[in-house]
């Protein structure tokens, strides 16, 4: 399996983690007083962001993409939905 397909599939596990942190675990501490939903969600995130880097720069290596398309998938991540627009990019990229 290459660091690329590990890398797909860490980025939208991270993209859905962070999806349920923000619009699932945060409304539940502010809204219904249940924090420990955000302390779950929020550390299986975290470990899901640093693989998400971890396996960003192995795939870099691997795919030999200039610094510049590194940094911007890198960037990806802390927008909500984006890793998910990545996958479907580094998917069609890989088609052609």
């Amino acid at each position: 399996m290459s660091s690329l397909s590990i890398f797909r599939k860490v980025a939208v596990a991270e993209g859905i983690s962070y999806l349920l942190l923000l619009f699932v675990a945060m409304p539940l501490k502010y809204w219904a007083g249940l924090p420990l939903y955000v302390k779950y969600t929020g550390w299986v995130h975290g470990l899901l962001f640093v693989l998400y880097a971890a396996t960003l720069v192995l795939a870099w290596q691997e795919q030999k993409w200039k610094f510049g398309k590194a940094v911007l998938i890198f960037l990806a991540s802390l927008l909500p939905f984006m890793p998910f627009v990545v996958d479907k990019k580094l998917k069609d990229e890989r088609a052609l």
